[in-house]
């Protein structure tokens, strides 16, 4: 049974049981605490959380998910990997436990030719928490399963939390035994490979006061609605259902490792010698290809795009060491292009839409390859100036903080460094890039550790909400009487604010724009009897309740006050200029480049606003004028703006476009700006009509990730500012030069050939002079024991290349007559530098120019190399030239002694 079938089973079996069909939320979601969804239930935690009242008694889904907690041990045992799809159905306040088993018992043993998934009944082990009692009579006396087949377990095993308090409480697990061939007799308890756990019923029942550890918390009571939470791992029953060993063998994984084997001539799990716990390490790169290939592909079409920090920086370690495993594998052309389109094959079944947006998607994944392929070319030079200092000082190990910036800043891999580190003869301080590592991890943590903490104090707010939902006006007015709800400072609750103090207030109704899909938040004043307000900011802390940072000018201000709220009006307008005008700038960049260009990202404040889309390169001065002339056009067509509700459904019928990564509820809001032109999915502020964002004039346009460009613009009197400076600046610079505008951009271009020519005529006098000089210097050379030796200081000013020519004419106006060596040291920009030359009869002495050269940069405070007969160095220390000259010379003399 294909994975696709057992996904549409799983919904449509639910649904049949009275479950609303519940879309899978994108991998990116608005929580605080995760980078990327990591558990099927977490669209759900406002309901469990009691943020909000679910829409549903019963729902069911397949959600996307990722999990990143350790990269680097994909691929290394076949059970785990960074993308699956948890199939869950969900009860709030509804059924409870024996509806959740009697579903789940009814669903995977029913056969197959009606409707379920038919495992063998006589296969199944249940388990249950070691005092639920209840779920274990179910299991034994409702179902019918004999004792011996039901394990009790502990907390580790069978109590599921959040981590923070909360609801929390015992969950039961199925397993599957799939026989003696996979490992020992005795239940889950005993061997989990043999016994595969596939579905995880969470029977959600107490309120969790205190969360130490998994399995260190405090009940503080039981909750007044019990809920159910059940996931079905979906890749765990494809791997059960399709009769394979585990999850990169299921058909949704194991095409793109095939391809991958036959792309580099390997056959996966030839060396069965191998135990599973030391997979081959051609095993292991083969899975770790399926696995990012496919996880890739799914961020990618959820809208995140490579990057150095956050979801983009995941994104970018996957498709890297997708890259490079592949490398390792013997295949070093593009791989990207040949693997990425085998998994939208067998995605698209479930996910259509990664195909209809394949073109985007790839030219962001095939951008980020070219650009690794480059750092690795890069990285390669560096590594190989690592491992020749290391070995020219004596060395056999590469430094592990050498390892360490290769892999942190050039995004070199360290399997990679050690390989080529190999070649050379060296090894590497793994325990020196570790202890590296793990203090980065260690950072990390501290860093998710306090914004847990942080969103785990939500207490003040979930109260809040309880009152009930901020009655939101920010489309309909611009003033609001209302009355203040709560007062915050620093995350507590207080009765009253007092003039000079900074908090939160929460109104019973409001009209200013919390900030949300790319818009900031309105500015604005919150005035009563004796107390003035300044807004700075407007957030939504919880969903549902509406919180404004305040300044008090005066007061004070007390919980249970009537108030007048109102937004600053010329801001307002600004905003709604910025939000349809960036609207407009992605209908115009998508009339002239294409609909592959699509936005990603956006921002936008009064009078400014910058869109991030997907792109392969830069936009020439033409194109940028097009699509200019293409958003203004719209606007003085005066075109109609509308908003209408639908459900997301309808607007993706009605070819409405979403914004990557943005979050919907089932109710969606539709912008349209001239029809069709322009039909978006937003929650912003908008102006009526098109021709009242006024003028529009993009200022930039720039790279900020693989794949992915940023158009910057100014909107109403901010481009107007703009245009107003721009045109001041051409007035002055016709004014210096004495031409009128239209003969500036010529004059201008003379002028810059002019001081072209003078630069070159400057240099060539210049070098001119250096060899005036150098000629001079012959005479200064001196006899060291039978060798001729010229050492000088030519001073600030000497470029490095300066003194390489001043070298090699005096080395040659030297000759070879005698043993000669010669030592220039200059400086420039700060810099000290020194280069050394040797002719033939010194060398025969033994003196080499590299060696030379490495004991002068010390002087300097740096360091250098370069070939027997002519190397360069440099330093930071440009006090200490004549100290480097002086080390030639003695090293010269101990050269010469030595050989004597």
């Amino acid at each position: 049974m294909e994975t696709a079938e057992i996904r549409r089973r799983f919904l449509s079996f639910y649904e049949s049981k009275g479950h609303t069909i519940v879309p899978s939320s994108p991998l990116v979601y608005d929580d605080p605490n995760l980078l990327f969804v990591n558990a099927g239930m977490v669209p759900f935690k406002p309901y469990f959380l009691g943020q909000q009242a679910p829409q549903w008694d019963r729902a069911t889904s397949v959600q996307k998910c990722v999990r990143t907690g350790d990269i680097e041990e994909v691929g290394k045992t076949s059970r785990h990997g960074t993308f699956f799809q948890m199939n869950g159905n969900f009860s709030f306040g509804d059924y409870f436990k024996e509806g959740a088993i009697q579903f789940a018992w009814e669903l995977i043993t029913t056969s197959q030719d009606q409707g379920g998934y038919g495992l063998d009944a006589d296969k199944i082990w249940p388990t249950v928490y070691e005092d639920d009692d209840e779920a274990y009579d179910l299991w034994h006396r409702m179902i019918g399963i004999p004792a011996e087949r039901i394990t009790r377990r502990g907390k580790l095993d069978n109590y599921w939390h959040m981590g923070v308090p909360g609801p929390g409480g015992p969950c039961s697990e199925l397993y599957l035994d799939r026989g003696p061939e996979y490992g020992r007799e005795g239940g889950p308890a005993v061997d989990e490979d043999r016994y595969l756990e596939f579905w995880n019923l969470v029977f959600m029942q107490y309120e969790l006061s205190a969360v130490r550890a998994k399995d260190d918390f405090d009940i503080a009571a039981e909750l007044p609605k019990k809920n159910i939470d059940t996931g079905m791992g979906l890749e765990r029953m494809a791997t059960l259902l399709q009769g394979v060993d585990n999850l990169y063998e299921i058909d949704e994984v194991y095409p793109v490792l095939d391809r991958a084997a036959e792309l580099t001539g390997k056959k996966y799990g030839a060396h069965s010698g191998h135990a599973a716990s030391e997979s081959h390490p051609d095993d292991v790169r083969l899975r770790v290809v399926a696995d990012h290939v496919r996880s890739s592909l799914m961020l990618i079409g959820d809208g995140v795009t490579p990057g150095n920090e956050g979801r983009g920086y995941v994104l970018r370690r996957m498709l890297r060491r997708a890259v490079r495993s592949m490398r390792l594998l013997g295949f070093d052309e593009p791989s990207l292009p040949l693997l990425l389109p085998v998994s939208v094959e067998r995605m698209k079944q479930s996910y259509p839409e990664l195909e209809s947006g394949f073109d985007r998607i790839s030219q962001i994944a095939y951008a980020e390859e070219e650009a690794f392929r480059r750092t690795l070319a890069s990285g390669t030079t560096i590594l190989d100036t690592a491992v020749a200092r290391t070995k020219s000082s004596g060395g056999t190990t590469l430094a592990g903080d050498q390892a360490f910036a290769l892999h942190d800043t050039y995004g070199f891999p360290i399997d990679l460094t050690l390989e080529m580190a190999s070649e050379q003869g060296l090894e590497v301080d793994r325990e020196g890039f570790t202890r590296l590592m793990q203090e980065q991890r260690d950072r990390a943590k501290a860093d998710a550790k306090a914004k847990k903490g942080g969103h785990a104090n939500t207490e003040v707010w979930k109260d809040l909400r309880a009152l009930g939902a901020t009655d939101w006006r920010a489309y309909q007015e611009l003033t609001s009487e209302a009355k203040v709800v709560g007062l915050v400072v620093d995350g507590n609750p207080v009765e009253e604010l007092e003039p000079g103090q900074r908090g939160q207030v929460v109104l019973d109704r409001t009209p200013f724009y919390a900030e949300s899909g790319g818009q900031i938040a309105d500015e604005g004043v919150i005035t009563s009897d004796g107390a003035r307000l300044r807004v700075t900011d407007v957030q939504r802390p919880v969903k549902g309740l509406v919180a404004h940072t305040v300044e008090v000018l005066s007061g004070p201000l007390r919980v249970g006050q009537d108030v007048s709220a109102e937004v600053d009006a010329d801001w307002r307008i600004s905003a709604c200029q910025a939000h349809s005008g960036t609207h407009v700038v992605h209908a115009a960049l998508r009339q002239v480049l294409g609909p592959t260009a699509l936005q990603s990202g956006s921002y936008n404040k009064p009078g400014y606003l910058r869109l991030d889309f997907a792109w392969g390169q830069s936009l020439s001065p033409e194109t940028r004028s097009e699509i200019e002339e293409v958003a203004n056009l719209a606007v003085r067509q005066d075109l109609p703006v509308s908003a209408q509700y639908m459900t997301l459904p309808e607007a993706r019928d009605f070819g409405a476009l979403a914004l990557f990564g943005e979050t919907y509820d089932e109710q969606v809001r539709v912008i349209e700006i001239g029809g069709p032109w322009s039909r978006e999915l937003c929650g912003g502020t908008h102006v009526g009509h098109s021709s009242q964002i006024g003028a529009l004039t993009v200022t930039g346009e720039s790279s900020v990730g693989s794949g992915v460009r940023r158009l910057e613009a100014f909107v109403g009197m901010e481009a107007l500012h703009y245009l107003a400076k721009e045109r001041a600046l051409v007035a002055e610079l016709t004014d210096i030069v004495k031409v009128q505008p239209g003969e500036l951009k010529d004059r201008v271009a003379g002028l810059v050939a002019r001081v072209r020519d003078a630069e070159r005529e400057l240099e060539k006098l210049r070098r001119e002079q250096v060899q005036a000089a150098t000629g001079k210097l012959v005479d200064y050379a001196r006899e060291v024991d039978g060798v001729r030796v010229l050492t000088h200081d030519a001073g600030e000013g000497t470029s490095a290349d300066d003194l390489r020519t001043m070298v090699l004419d005096l080395r040659n106006r030297l000759g070879d007559a005698a043993p000669s060596v010669v030592a220039l040291t200059g400086v420039s920009g700060g810099r000290p530098a020194i280069v050394v030359a040797t002719n033939p009869g010194a060398r025969d002495r033994g003196i080499k120019a590299g060696a030379l050269v490495r004991v002068a940069a010390q002087a300097l405070g740096g360091g250098g190399g370069g070939k027997d007969d002519l190397a360069q160095g440099g330093g930071t220390d440009a006090t200490r030239t004549g100290e480097a000259l002086g080390q030639v010379d003695r090293a010269v003399q101990a050269a010469t002694q030595g050989a004597g």
